[in-house]
This record gives structure tokens, sequence and C-alpha cells, in this order.
């Protein structure tokens, strides 16, 4: 299956904070868009890996995507080494995206700018002829393949957008996928342990977030992203 977008995260959940609503808008336009978790979140707090699996899937039907597979990485202890790549490239070369998004360049958790690299590193990999890969089971070599575009949606940090995507009448989509994670965010009746993310200010955060872009661009919602290389558009009329 050829997918539009490939969004990579380190953990179940980056996905729809960093790039949720720009994938509802995706769906919702007949782009077919696929996530691939590199760990379960076996690390995190509160919850359990199975749970993190069941809200992982409710959080795909929510945002309408066409496939999400999740590597197993270690949580916390993954690197980005040839075998780390090469399960990467497998899944680049098997869904061949023409748009990659990936975690924050930087950020609060070490897992966030090493999954930010090791996908941006596999995915200029995954281009060259010589590096060979197969998915577990099949006889047939892939071919290789390299995404058009690699950008980097923001967590945690505040950090400055080089562009920003409209996403005005999908933020609720989004907001929905993340509280479909209901184990790690905000639950006044959960007993669980305080972290983090599990505070009220950080769910209102990341509304706030996306209308505060929204109002600096003069829409109502959007989502900021950080690219590798230069922007070019077909002409000025492309930038509103």
């Amino acid at each position: 299956m050829k997918l539009d977008i490939l969004v990579f995260g380190a953990h179940p959940d980056d996905a729809e904070l960093g790039a949720g609503a720009t994938i509802a808008k995706a769906t919702a336009h007949g782009k077919k868009v696929g996530i691939v978790d590199m760990t379960r979140g076996e690390l995190g707090t509160r919850g359990t890996p199975e749970i993190r699996d069941q809200e992982a899937e409710k959080a795909a039907k929510i945002l309408g995507i066409a496939v999400r597979e999740n590597l197993e990485f270690a949580d916390g202890f993954f690197i980005n080494d040839k075998k780390h790549q090469l399960a990467v490239i497998q899944m680049v070369r098997k869904y061949q995206p023409d748009i990659v998004l990936c975690n924050a360049i930087e950020d609060r958790h070490i897992d966030h700018a090493k999954g930010s690299k090791l996908v941006s590193d596999a995915c200029f990999l995954s281009g060259l002829v010589k590096i060979d890969s197969k998915l577990p089971g099949d006889d047939e070599w892939q071919q290789a393949w390299r995404p058009k575009q690699v950008y980097h949606y923001i967590q945690w940090k505040n950090l400055d957008p080089d562009f920003v995507v409209d996403v005005s009448g999908f933020i609720t989509k989004k907001m929905d996928a993340i509280s479909a994670y209901a184990s790690q965010f905000y639950d006044p009746k959960s007993k669980e342990p305080n972290t983090p993310i599990s505070s009220k200010n950080f769910t209102d955060s990341i509304a706030y977030r996306a209308r505060d872009l929204g109002r600096l661009v003069g829409v109502e919602h959007a989502e900021g992203f950080n690219v590798e290389r230069q922007i070019a558009v077909n002409n000025l009329w492309d930038i509103f």
C-alpha cells in the first residue's frame, strides 16, 4: 500500500500530539496516511503497554488513518544504529510515502530527538539502491525509496516553526484522538501518579498552541513544523 504521508513517533501518542490535526485534515481530503510507533511506551509512568496498544488503535480510528504499526524498539534505550535504521527503512520502502513526519528535532524527552534523527537518517538511506532490505517472511528485496520531504512536528518545547499548516476545523478531531489515550492525560478521577503530561494545563496547552499559531497567521488553528531543507513554492500567491 502506497501512502501519501507516513508519520513516525517514538511513542504512541507522539503523532497525535504533534500532528494530529494535520493528519485529520489530510485524511478528510482523501490522502492515505499511516503511523509507525517506534516503541510501545513501556516506560511510561501511567498505564501499561497493553493499554497503550488499545488506545493507539482507538486514536487511529478517530483520525481515519489507513494503517498503524509498531516497531517495538526499546522505550528509552533505542539508538540510531544500523539495526534500527534498517527497521525504519523497511517501513519507508513498504509504504513509499511522499512525505514523512517525525519527532521534534529537540525536546524534553530524550527519545524524541533520538527518534527524529533516526528517522531522518533512515529516510536518506532508504533511497540508496545498494542497501538491501526485505520484510520478515518476504522473499523479494524491497525497492529503494526516498520521501520527497521530511518534516518534524513540534512537541513539548515551543520551538519556532519553519512553516505552519492551517488546521482550522480539525482541532476537535485532534483533541479527540489525544483523549483516546485516557491512561496518559488529564483525568481527575485517575489514581495514577501525576506526570508532566497528565495535568490539565498540559492538555489545555495543546489546544492553545494551535490557536496561538493560528492567530499569528490569521487563521483559527495551525500546527507548526520544522524542515531539513529550503521550502520552495510555485509562486507568491501560494503563501497566505
